[in-house]
């Protein structure tokens, strides 16, 4: 058997035997890889070069881009929903390709200003808020319904193992050719994907699915469905809180690593691999679960929130980046863990929309987040840039766990014997399958 026979046979990468999706996690990595490096040359490009250390305008630049998401969340919900996916994916990587090679050329002309990075990251965030619901639905078009899940977790490795190379790699060039050329390689890192959306062939399944009938209340049937499941509330809160004051790590590290322990571009891209070998770890063993579980989604809030507040908390560059790891792995989790459970428990129909929901939350929430966690760093300190978001992650875990075990009417019961573990059980007269997917 070759090895890459071996690969695919292996129930981690089992989605990789289909076709499309190999295509897909081809053109994925290369492309995740320049978006890392551009994020790094982005922050450093703001905080290092353009201020005087500002963690504000890192905020202020993070919000933006971030923003459209929250705006245009009702509209990409209805385009993942209603258009084919491929086409629409390619429009957007070709425009996030022609903004990389614009503001790299304006960097490189020794122009660029402040304001100009404001703008480049709203055009990039108006993007990246129709771009990101049709990708996050366009995997369930090529596997079936049963390799979902495992085809989320490889998409989260994919991303995170581009997070293992990207930002050390961007540390290392700025360091010998500046930003501005950064922004080039990431324009080119979207040729590998649009070759592979292009050489797809699209499924007979997505081929046929009936679009929704045209109407203006679309979005408002989405947002009926989700209000009408308890579930999927307790899971939108998480996420909310979590995006929105935890997960801004380009930002709080640019802060802990350049002002706090006063480190080098170098040091900080390290810092951003050193992140990600924890995030690989998580969405490798996200990829081996059959089928995710709620409880997952609260535990890894809590010990993400745990993790993160130790690496605030420590005194030095060194053991900061060691609990980098662990609180990558929890992050990864949370999230991988997260997405493959809304879109498997959402009716297809409903899918897109759902899931613009989603990411409006997790990633549009940076509009309020980014701004307050950079003000925050700034004013009292990077440490508490990490805080402002680790604590909240632990009470909205604990608090949406409570709720949803209020409203499914189960209880957990702590086990001693063997290895101690949590168990979810039927209260009385409710019947175990009713409680199987917590």
């Amino acid at each position: 058997m070759s090895a890459g026979s071996r690969l695919v046979a292996n129930p981690t990468f089992r989605s990789l035997r289909h076709r499309d999706y190999r295509l897909w996690a081809t053109g994925a990595v290369i492309s995740n890889t320049g978006t890392w490096m551009q994020r790094v040359a982005q922050d450093w490009l703001v905080i290092k070069v353009l201020t005087e250390g500002s963690g504000t305008a890192g905020g202020i630049t993070t919000g933006l881009q971030f923003g459209p998401i929250l705006l245009l969340a009702p509209l990409s919900g209805v385009i993942a929903d209603r258009f084919p996916k491929r086409r629409v994916l390619m429009a957007t990587q070709a425009t996030m390709a022609l903004l990389g090679v614009a503001l790299g050329a304006l960097v490189l002309s020794g122009r660029a200003e402040l304001w100009h990075v404001y703008v480049f990251a709203v055009l990039l965030g108006c993007a990246s808020a129709i771009d990101g619901p049709v990708r996050q639905t366009f995997v369930s078009e090529l596997v079936p319904p049963e390799d979902l899940p495992n085809a989320v977790g490889l998409n989260s490795a994919s991303f995170n193992a581009a997070r293992l190379v990207g930002p050390g790699l961007a540390g290392l060039l700025i360091a010998a050719i500046g930003t501005g050329p950064l922004f080039l390689i990431n324009a080119l890192t979207f040729i590998a994907p649009l070759t592979t959306l292009h050489m797809m062939r699209p499924a007979v399944a997505a081929a046929r699915k009936p679009r929704p009938a045209k109407g203006t209340g679309r979005m408002i049937d989405g947002v009926r469905y989700v209000r009408q499941r308890p579930d999927l509330l307790a899971i939108f809160a998480v996420v909310g809180i979590v995006g929105t004051f935890g997960l801004n790590f380009q930002l709080t590290s640019a802060l802990m690593v350049s002002v706090h322990y006063q480190r080098s571009s170098w040091e900080f891209g390290l810092a951003g691999t050193i992140l990600a070998v924890g995030s690989l770890t998580g969405a490798l063993f996200a990829a081996r679960r059959e089928r995710p579980r709620f409880r997952l989604v609260f535990g890894a809030a809590v010990a993400f929130g745990v993790f993160a507040t130790l690496g605030a908390l420590m005194p030095s560059y060194w053991l900061y980046v060691a609990v980098l790891v662990p609180m990558g792995l929890a992050s990864l989790t949370l999230m991988t863990a997260a997405n493959a459970t809304v879109q498997i428990s959402t009716d297809p129909a409903m899918r897109g929309r759902v899931m613009a929901m989603y990411m409006a939350l997790m990633q549009g929430g940076t509009v309020v987040g980014g701004p307050v966690v950079g003000w925050v760093g700034t004013e009292f300190g990077a440490p508490w840039s990490i805080m402002v978001g680790s604590i909240p992650s632990i009470l909205v875990a604990v608090l949406a766990g409570a709720y949803l075990m209020r409203r499914t009417r189960v209880r957990v019961r702590y086990q001693l014997r063997g290895t101690p573990h949590l168990s979810v059980v039927p209260a009385a007269g409710r019947d175990e399958r009713d409680v199987a997917a917590a």
